[in-house]
């Protein structure tokens, strides 16, 4: 059997076109936004007057509200629709951090962030449910790597505009005026034409119920093997990306006395061949037939190059292009991996399903600083490789298993 299709990578119609750059360009802004704080957390301590810590809930509030709510946000989604719940979260963000920047009160920022975090649980459940309905079929695997890809360049452009904007107005200046792109994109998809929804048959994957034959939906659905093993899946693909993200660096400058800056060079490396990942499969991701077998060939090579760092003292030149070939092998995973979930969720219920799958971030972002941390404080920076190179092999069998609940 070929892993591609016969069709040719099929050129995109006007309405396609239009709508993955709106809700791309909606979901760059979620990542851009939520890097507003990291770049100034020690001038905002000063200017406040508190510890780290103190500072650090409004973090934590952040992502305590976005994980919570992110299910019940999903659900909306289906009964009310995606787009005007995607409006409502970019206004309720824009309102959240126009705020802190107005009022200099530190328990206003806080009660702010945790407003901003609810803002933040549409993205993912909105996302995908527009993406879903709203484009055609042949192109659906592109419109998903583009949004992800979207998401990553937010991110990393977005510490370099807030100090740009931190340099001219000062940081409360820098919140509001990062705004700008947030209103621009709430009122892109506030004027964006309506083309019709995309009519869809039962997906053949998808969680029936045993009785009547007709596909599970609501609490039932998410609770069924098929969706929780992705749900899983998510999980253990973000705990991985987790450890080599947040650790790398330190990782490597105690297992093998790299240099700080060859060691952020490897981070880089790994991060810039995520982005290229996810651009290059997405060109050839809605030619593919047998996504499971790229995502756990994906992860194998993640859990190889993991291990090498962590069992290897490798040189200059083979630690950057171990970390970009591991990175460069995880972006690939992304379109396959939400192509995964779609094909085992019924029509109308994207929101609730990726609502409720992508909140393993949240939970893989509480779970990894629990596992890796006390790793490193132990003295046993090579178990911090050893531990992402088993949790991406762990992530192979959660594609075998996925496959395997769809088709009971």
């Amino acid at each position: 059997m070929t892993l591609l299709s016969r069709p040719a990578f099929a050129a995109m119609s006007a309405p396609d076109l239009r709508v993955i750059g709106s809700v791309s360009f909606a979901h760059f802004i979620s990542h851009f936004n939520t890097m507003i704080l990291p770049p100034l957390f020690a001038i905002i301590r000063g200017d406040f007057d508190v510890s780290y810590t103190e500072l650090g809930l409004a973090l934590v509030v952040f992502n305590i509200v976005s994980g919570m709510l992110q299910v019940p946000v999903g659900f909306l989604v289906d009964r009310v629709g995606a787009r005007p719940v995607l409006i409502a979260g970019l206004v309720i963000e824009g309102v959240a951090f126009t705020v802190i920047g107005l009022v200099p009160a530190f328990p206003v920022f806080v009660a702010m962030h945790a407003l901003a975090g609810l803002g933040n649980t549409v993205f993912h459940p909105a996302d995908y449910a527009f993406l879903s309905k709203r484009v055609s079929a042949k192109n659906v695997g592109f419109a998903f790597s583009f949004h992800s890809f979207a998401g990553m360049m937010g991110m990393a452009v977005g510490p370099a505009a807030t100090l740009a904007l931190y340099a001219l107005f000062g940081w409360r200046g820098a919140f509001i005026g990062m705004m700008s792109l947030t209103w621009i994109s709430a009122a892109i998809l506030l004027f964006e034409r309506d083309d019709g929804t995309f009519i869809e048959t039962p997906k053949r994957n998808a969680p029936m119920a045993a009785a009547a034959g007709r596909p599970l939906s609501g609490l039932a659905l998410l609770l069924s093997p098929a969706i929780m093993i992705n749900f899983v899946f998510f999980v253990s693909l973000s705990f991985v990306s987790y450890g080599i993200i947040s650790y790398v660096v330190v990782a490597l400058q105690a297992l093998h006395g790299t240099p700080f800056v060859l060691a952020n060079s490897a981070l880089s490396a790994f991060l810039l061949m995520s982005a290229a990942g996810v651009m290059v499969a997405g060109f050839f991701v809605d030619r593919v037939r047998r996504h499971g077998l790229l995502a756990a060939a994906g992860m194998i090579t993640f859990a190889a190059g993991a291990a090498a760092m962590g069992l290897i003292d490798l040189g200059a030149f083979a630690l950057v292009v171990v970390a970009g070939l591991i990175g460069f092998a995880s972006g690939a995973i992304y379109p396959s991996r939400d192509m995964l979930v779609r094909s085992v969720t019924p029509p109308g219920q994207f929101g609730k399903v990726f609502g409720f799958v992508t909140s393993g971030f949240n939970v893989a972002g509480v779970l990894a600083p629990l596992v890796y941390g006390p790793l490193m404080d132990s003295g046993n920076p090579r178990a911090v490789f050893l531990t992402v190179a088993g949790g991406a092999l762990l992530t192979v069998l959660m594609v075998g298993w996925s496959r395997k609940a769809a088709r009971r």
